[in-house]
């Protein structure tokens, strides 16, 4: 009775008054996966007998005995318990002293689960099977998994409060290491003796980078010798920067780089790798050159920006979840940044096979977290990838704290009136073509509209150029009376005027190169001062020269325009203390990144960052949708503005349609 009416009397306004029992977890029946494993000390010279083979031995390939315990809150109970609570009938019954509320089909699943003794499996699956995946996907609540020897240790020393082995910092790094690095560094030694994928996924500017070569110094330093070359595979643009970092912090660390044109292939490339202790290439050489890397038995493959592999269908990240190695390690500021298909890629490098085939993990968890909030399906998510996955904030005062404050801002602007008839002129354009299109014509009618009316936020030149092809030149000629035609660039240049003015240094950051020459052209017109414009096509050797001037004391450029793609990740720009982000992505992930290019390690100062939106426009209402979702935003927001290619044809125009707020009141 209480089962089945208590909801519905509660839904009628009435007050049910219940046992402090009833309800708790203390008075659930629930199952627990138990594994047995030998001591990680009868388990030795595993990377000397077979290397990656030896992962069969330890690690989430290796097969363990697993049994099933049956529990009431933490009271665990044998089948003969069971049986005699199935006879009694009543599905209220005492246990030990404790009421319960039983169903009699939970009962006779326990008690499956009980018959089959013991199997054999591997720890992949028993984890998975642990937190309801599978076999497991039954009425009967799931208690996680318990383990002894190795098994137990490995997940163990991931719990909030447990104890990593110790580690000193590796006599040949040079410099120091903070307190939360070397617990870094401690755990990615621990995963890595069990050939297990380890994700550093701390915040950006707290020294991921750093932290694996202390691994490679402390692995050198621990055996007497390299116990293998470590493949690391980086974004283009942070080559040079990795070949710095290795040689200021870990000078005896042999560093070979695989790229260009006159790279090493084959039995040369086979010889020189075997030969070092990390070869660094890049996400667009791994699949054109797999053949030579295949013939090297690597003992570690590290990825840089490891979001770059979020794309699972890509040869690319196919490509590099083939390569074969002892350990993978991941490193992101972003594990996930709008989907959790990006986690599930992520996942399947580092441990192949743990999260399941990408249409079992769509079904399982990213449909019912993204498409319906289910919590308990974000739980059991969570408890799965959590022990493989390290997660530091910055804003966390027990990790660092000594970095200043970052201080957010919303800078509104107004539109010009050429602006504005051009931002009517469009939505009413586009308008008028939606409803007659679908599929994918109608996706893609939406999203160019979406490019255009930035351009227009952003300036009336700026959507000229792009609409009519024209070189940049002459707008540039002009570009000193065209900064009165934007109502963004005027509030903009009034702020920078500021910084200037007290000596400041600021990063101006937009999505659109185009937009980028005209930003820096306006600047230098408008404030007299020097200005770097950093892009795609901006070459490696000029893009380190920008950097080093821009992080002199001596530095004649205190304002740095970048394309967000191009300087948006790997910089090092402490020397900035304000962030601009002139035009938007529309997703916080991808600006936090470009953030923490100013607020990162090094920064002495309080970071001041100015997020621009044009009032009554669609930036207004797009920001407005992105506030009301920030739980949501990392793993429900589309790429770039694909979602908004969803919308009806009423939500668009409510999106996209000019407000009055949009005009000052004098124009």
């Amino acid at each position: 009775m209480l089962v089945e009416y208590a909801p519905l009397l509660e839904e009628s306004g009435f007050r049910v008054v219940v046992p402090s029992w009833w309800g708790s977890e203390q008075g659930r029946l629930s199952a627990q996966l138990h594994v047995d494993a030998p001591p990680i000390d009868a388990m030795t010279g595993l990377r000397s007998e077979g290397g990656v083979a030896a992962t069969s031995l330890v690690g989430l390939n290796a097969i363990v005995d697993c049994r099933w315990r049956i529990a009431i809150g933490d009271e665990v109970l044998n089948e003969e318990e069971l049986s005699a609570l199935l006879e009694g009938g009543d599905p209220l019954v005492q246990v030990r002293g404790r009421w319960v509320h039983l169903h009699a089909e939970v009962v006779e699943q326990a008690r499956a689960l009980l018959r089959d003794d013991h199997e054999r499996m591997k720890l992949v699956d028993a984890l998975r099977l642990a937190h309801g995946d599978g076999a497991a996907d039954h009425g009967l609540e799931l208690g996680g998994l318990t383990a002894t020897g190795w098994v137990g240790e490995l997940l163990g020393s991931t719990e909030k409060d447990a104890s990593l082995p110790e580690i000193e910092q590796p006599d040949g790094f040079i410099g120091t290491l903070r307190p939360y690095q070397v617990t870094g560094l401690q755990w990615l030694s621990f995963l890595s003796k069990f050939g297990v994928g380890s994700c550093l996924a701390d915040d950006m500017g707290l020294g991921k980078t750093i932290q694996l070569i202390a691994l490679l110094l402390h692995e050198r330093e621990e055996l007497g010798s390299s116990p293998g070359p470590t493949l690391l595979v980086v974004p283009t643009s942070v080559v040079a920067n990795w070949e710095r970092e290795l040689a200021r912090f870990g000078p005896s660390v042999r560093t070979m780089v695989h790229h260009g044109a006159d790279r090493a292939i084959d039995e040369r490339f086979e010889q020189l790798a075997s030969e070092t202790d990390i070869v660094i290439t890049t996400y667009g050489l791994v699949h054109r050159d797999r053949e030579s890397l295949d013939r090297v038995e690597w003992f570690r493959v590290a990825l840089d920006e490891a979001q770059y592999i979020k794309n699972p269908p890509t040869k690319q990240a196919q490509a590099i979840r083939a390569l074969r190695a002892w350990h993978r390690v991941a490193l992101t500021g972003t594990p996930v940044e709008n989907r959790l298909s990006e986690l599930w890629s992520i996942m399947e490098f580092l441990n192949p096979g743990f999260l399941g085939p990408s249409a079992s993990f769509r079904r399982l968890f990213a449909r019912p977290i993204e498409q319906r909030r289910d919590v308990r399906c974000s739980e059991r998510l969570r408890g799965l990838v959590q022990p493989f996955i390290l997660r530091r904030v910055k804003t966390d005062s027990t990790v660092i704290d000594d970095l200043p404050e970052c201080l957010q801002t919303r800078e509104y602007a107004t539109l010009t009136k050429e602006q504005a008839t051009l931002y009517e002129k469009v939505v009413a354009n586009m308008l008028g073509e939606v409803d007659r299109s679908s599929g994918i014509q109608r996706r893609g009618l939406v999203l160019a509209t979406l490019v255009k009316l930035k351009q227009i936020c952003n300036h009336p030149s700026h959507y000229a150029q792009a609409k009519h092809h024209d070189s940049v030149a002459p707008l540039e000629a002009e570009v000193g009376v065209q900064s009165s035609r934007s109502g963004k660039a005027r509030r903009m240049l009034t702020l920078l005027e500021e910084v200037v003015a007290t000596g400041e240094r600021a990063l101006v950051f937009t999505q659109f190169r185009e937009m980028g020459r005209l930003l820096s052209a306006m600047i230098q017109h408008d404030l007299g001062c020097e200005t770097l414009f950093l892009h795609g096509g901006t070459s490696p050797r000029r893009r380190q020269q920008f950097i080093d001037q821009f992080q002199s004391e001596e530095g004649t450029a205190p304002i740095f325009v970048l394309s967000l793609k191009a300087g948006g990740v790997g910089l090092n720009l402490t020397a900035a203390n304000h962030v601009f982000h002139f035009d938007r992505w529309w997703n916080p992930a991808v600006e936090n990144q470009a953030t923490d290019r100013a607020f990162r390690i090094g920064q002495t100062r309080t970071v001041h960052v100015h997020k621009f939106v044009c009032v009554g426009t669609l930036e207004e209402r797009i920001d407005q949708m992105i506030e009301q979702k920030t739980d949501l935003a990392q793993n429900i927001i589309g790429t770039g503005e694909q979602w908004l290619s969803e919308l009806t044809t009423g939500q668009l125009r409510d999106v996209l349609k000019l407000r009055d707020s949009a005009l000052e009141i004098d124009q």
